[in-house]
């Protein structure tokens, strides 16, 4: 298996994604290519480890690319002339065959554009979306879009939904996943336009496509473990998932402070320093990795603009996972059921 990774994208590229990969190197048994600038890789690689690239692991490799899509780059016109960027460069890769999935912190309308149009739409879906993994209480929550599709049909929304259940069953063996539609109320009648439009096709359409609709969910309500899947827009999904992300980073740091403010409250935390580090890790977004790109003919994965070095380790054992449990695979082969039975 091979894993390509963009060592250029992301606001603490290339430092983080190279310490990144140096991190993972040793738990995951694929290799792990760094695209980007190959001068700029081995001079980081020289200066942080005193070695270089080929003496840490000959599973760890470089792939030279000249150009790097920056976060300000109008994406389609960024994928059509930036063609040596480190981005472009580990979408051909993976659409030939020399890569097993594609990592990329970098602008995210870029890593749709290309995706799309280098990589390729399953047939049968629209457009493609971005799937992310939240915590939720004594499970987790999936969210789709969490930023790739700002604007959205109510098709668009039936599809996330279906490819939701496809993903959730196949790759973490839920088998009837509750699929909720984020709204302001629980009620049908609630809502924007497109959310009252969805609503209705998905309870028209949910037993046809083998959906566990469970209607309306309010934000409040997502991470109450009863919820396996939250379907929106990616704008409204991009909100929810920066303020959720802010929120976890706020209450780890006041629940520190708290506990350190002074001798006798840091005396008195001892005995609950397990349950508070189990807290901790369940908070931290980090170690849910990046979100997958579903409707993507090849794993396509996108981390955090802002990953660090542990979040981008974390995100490259994640897309060994995604390989060998042939996520992409077999979202094909549901679609193409589904293709051939309507």
């Amino acid at each position: 298996m091979k894993i390509l990774l963009d060592a250029m994208g992301g606001d603490n590229a290339p430092d983080a994604n190279i310490k990144g990969a140096v991190n993972a190197i040793n738990q995951v048994r694929a290799e792990v290519v760094l695209i980007g600038k190959e001068e700029i890789i081995r001079k980081k690689v020289k200066e942080f480890y005193g070695k270089e690239v080929e003496e840490i692991s000959d599973r760890l490799k470089i792939k030279n690319a000249t150009e790097t899509i920056e976060m300000e780059d109008q994406p389609t016109v960024a994928i059509k002339h930036k063609k040596d960027s480190s981005m472009v460069v580990g979408f051909k890769m993976l659409k030939e065959d020399e890569g097993d999935v594609f990592i990329s912190a970098g602008n995210s309308g870029a890593l749709l554009a290309g995706a799309t149009l280098l990589v390729g739409r399953i047939k049968g879906i629209d457009r493609p979306a971005l799937a992310g993994i939240l915590p939720a209480y004594k499970s987790q929550l999936l969210l789709i879009d969490s930023g790739s599709n700002t604007n959205c049909k109510p098709i668009n929304l039936l599809q996330f939904a279906q490819m939701s259940t496809i993903y959730l069953r196949n790759t973490f063996k839920i088998e009837h996943p509750a699929i909720g539609l984020l709204n302001i109320g629980t009620e049908e009648t609630k809502g924007n336009d497109l959310v009252k439009e969805s609503y209705q096709l998905l309870k028209e359409k949910s037993e046809e496509l083998n959906i566990n609709f469970v209607g309306n969910v309010e934000g409040r309500d997502a991470f109450s473990g009863k919820i396996d899947a939250i379907v929106t827009d990616g704008f409204t999904g991009n909100v929810f998932l920066k303020t959720t992300e802010g929120l976890g980073k706020f209450v780890k740091k006041t629940l520190t402070e708290s506990l350190t403010q002074s001798i006798i409250s840091k005396i008195c935390t001892i005995p609950c320093l397990p349950a508070i580090n189990r807290f901790k890790k369940v908070m931290d977004y980090k170690s849910y990795g990046g979100a997958l790109f579903l409707g993507v003919k090849k794993p396509v994965v996108k981390a955090h603009g802002s990953s660090d070095e542990i979040l981008f380790e974390y995100t490259i054992k994640q897309a060994e996972k995604f390989v060998e449990n042939k996520a992409v695979d077999k979202m094909i082969e549901e679609f193409e059921k589904t293709r051939k039975n309507s």
